[in-house]
């Protein structure tokens, strides 16, 4: 039923799977609720977002504002208070005190009603102390005034609309009519659903095993990293077992792929003999928790010939006409150490084993998971798992590793998955970056947080195959800065560059199928890392809150193609980012800040640059000036404006 004063085209709002799904955030994160109001006539009225808890008890309610005139499109920007399940509503009211101010200007001006309009007022006032006691002190004085007709109604009039009086029946309206739009719900989740600084690395590259590789912790804490992802730790199949750069003929010692789960040693729920027992994966879980990194497991849903599944549940997987098992396969390429699991043949077998192996390793001290391709399993089936260890766990978070179609991933993101790969990956112009910038901003964050990844062991985007340390620097500083969450693969920092073929997005000697041992001490003492610059963004992220948030990103003008110039603020915290894409000329230009968007309504202003210390005095339009060589920071002005 339409309510008497509506409210429609409401967002965020997200309907998926025939319901309506939860809003992404964190507590105290704004994000901006919108609303169409109409009501017949001329009389006024108002809107306001509220937010209720689990409980039904209000804890954010925001008067909203049409953010143009004559459209009747509302907006204002609402938080949450704390973790868990979240509602919000519009409520919409007859607007007295407005109606009234309006309509007194105009008539008392003609001289029109004069002294009933100042009556009107009054009684107005009077309302509105009987509702709220403390508005006594301001408008008990002016209900006199008001009903003093020794004194022109202009006059009275005049002093009944002050600003002061203003200000108070906007954030305290004497509502008539008050309608309540339906309730959208909303999920509050930790901060690390949002904001994080992830870095990946193979244990076995490390020293060959979790005792050994608790060494590299140092210096993933050193470099500012708060999540390290492990590729699967589980034992690895042996039948089909593929040899480096992917061949299908190992050597004896070749240690397999780490997706290839399943031996006789085990499966999902079994550490690899050869990085030690689940004691060390324990001690090394506990070791990561005393630096404040979290771990984050690898749940791929997935067998090798060889898993322990493949002979005690046959009808998990998909047989061939000859009665083979269906690998693996993604055209060209070929994966034949892989089986793939069909979810329709035992959907609650495999379900219940999903959730036995994700509380197994949750009470191992594991709280994050990064799901290996997720697109190759119904959706369901993940909006099924995730919803049931949300209600055991809710501090517990899933990342999607997908990069396929927008509307998959958008699903995944609607069925639950707390955050999300990107095709970052694969942005490199202006024109890419800003549109991708603001469609991960504006347009889906209500329900697909973005996670920025430079790189991964499956993927050496071409414009880093140059081995340029600029470029490095450059994709460092847009992953970091453009959204919360950010991701790089070990080797990154030492400019690890060499593909596979011409052509091919793949890394020559890949650790996917090799141990790959890296000489980090040496190249820290030649200057031959981009750590110190990595840690120094880690750092600035940290810092300053406006870059752990996503939905402040804002886009400026730039005369050249070469140079993306954005800002981000929270509060008083306003940072503003200028990088050269160019990685080998200089590049100048002027930016044409857009000084609405920062909040900002004077100039020159004073800012420091977060990665040399110098200070500036930049203004509306601000000429630059980006030389990419050493040291990287020339590559980027990251400022921190001194509001």
């Amino acid at each position: 039923m339409i309510n008497r004063i509506p409210a429609s085209d409401i967002s965020p709002t997200i309907w998926f799977g025939g319901e309506f799904v939860p809003v992404k955030t964190i507590p105290f994160e704004r994000f901006k609720v919108e609303a169409t109001v109409i009501r017949e006539g001329h009389d006024a009225f108002g809107a306001q977002a509220v937010v209720l808890d689990s409980k039904g008890t209000e804890v954010c309610r925001s008067v909203m504002y049409e953010n143009a005139p004559g459209t009747n499109r509302y907006e204002t920007w609402v938080n949450t208070n704390g973790l868990g399940e979240f509602t919000f509503h519009i409520e919409t009211y007859d607007h007295p005190f407005l109606t009234w101010e309006h309509d007194g200007e105009i008539k008392i001006a003609a001289n029109i009603d004069s002294d009933l309009m100042c009556e009107i007022g009054a009684r107005i006032f009077e309302e509105a102390i009987e509702s709220d006691k403390n508005a006594k002190n301001l408008l008990q004085p002016l209900i006199k005034q008001l009903r003093d007709s020794k004194v022109d109604a202009g006059t009275r009039f005049s002093w009944a609309t002050i600003p002061e009086v203003r200000d108070y029946f906007h954030n305290n309206p004497l509502k008539k009519l008050v309608s309540k739009s339906d309730s959208y719900p909303v999920r509050s989740d930790r901060d690390r659903a949002l904001v994080g600084a992830w870095y990946e690395f193979f244990p076995r590259s490390e020293g060959g095993n979790f005792k050994a590789a608790v060494k590299r912790l140092a210096g993933v804490k050193e470099m500012g990293f708060d999540v390290l992802y492990l590729p699967p730790v589980h034992p690895i199949g042996v039948q089909f077992r593929k040899g480096p750069n992917n061949t299908l003929t190992p050597g004896p010692n070749d240690p397999g792929v780490p997706w290839a789960i399943g031996s006789k040693d085990g499966g999902h729920d079994t550490i690899n003999p050869e990085l030690g027992t689940m004691k060390d994966f324990e001690d090394f879980v506990k070791e990561a928790q005393k630096l404040n990194i979290e771990i984050a497991m690898d749940f791929a849903l997935q067998a090798s010939p060889d898993h322990p599944w493949v002979k005690s549940n046959p009808e998990w997987f998909s047989h061939r006409p000859d009665g083979s098992i269906a690998y693996a396969e993604n055209p060209p390429k070929k994966y034949q150490d892989i089986y793939p699991i069909n979810f329709d043949q035992d959907y609650q077998g495999i379900r219940n084993e999903s959730l036995r192996i994700l509380r197994l390793w949750i009470s191992k001290g594991v709280k994050i998971f990064r799901v290996d391709n997720p697109h190759t399993k119904p959706v369901h089936f993940w909006q099924d798992v995730m919803a049931t260890i949300y209600a055991e766990h809710p501090e517990v978070i899933f990342l999607a590793e997908a990069f396929t179609k927008p509307a998959m991933m958008h699903a995944l993101g609607k069925a639950g998955f707390q955050q999300s790969y990107t095709y970052f990956t694969w942005r490199t112009s202006k024109e890419e970056l800003t549109s991708y910038g603001n469609e991960v901003a504006h347009h889906t964050s209500a329900f697909f947080r973005p996670n920025f990844w430079v790189n991964t062991p499956d993927i050496l985007p071409y414009h880093l195959q140059s081995g340029n340390p600029a470029m490095f620097a450059l994709r460092a500083v847009l992953a970091s800065t453009l959204t919360p969450s950010w991701g790089m693969y070990a080797g990154y920092e030492l400019y690890e560059s060499k593909p596979l073929a011409e052509g091919k997005e793949e890394y020559w000697e890949s650790e996917k199928y090799q141990i790959r041992t890296r000489d980090w001490e040496g190249a820290a003492k030649k200057g031959l890392t981009l750590a110190p610059f990595i840690a120094q963004l880690n750092q600035i992220r940290k810092e300053n809150v406006a870059l752990q948030r996503l939905r402040n990103l804002h886009f400026h003008h730039t005369d050249r193609g070469a140079i993306l110039a954005y800002s981000k603020r929270e509060g008083n915290n306003l940072i503003l980012v200028v990088v050269n894409l160019d990685p080998t000329y200089v590049q100048e230009t002027t930016v044409h800040w857009n000084m609405h968007a920062l909040g900002l309504n004077q100039e020159p202003f004073k800012v420091t640059d977060l990665l040399d210390g110098n200070i500036h005095h930049w203004s509306a339009h601000t000429f630059v000036r980006l030389q990419p060589s050493r040291p990287v920071g020339k590559v980027a002005h990251i400022v921190r404006v001194e509001l």
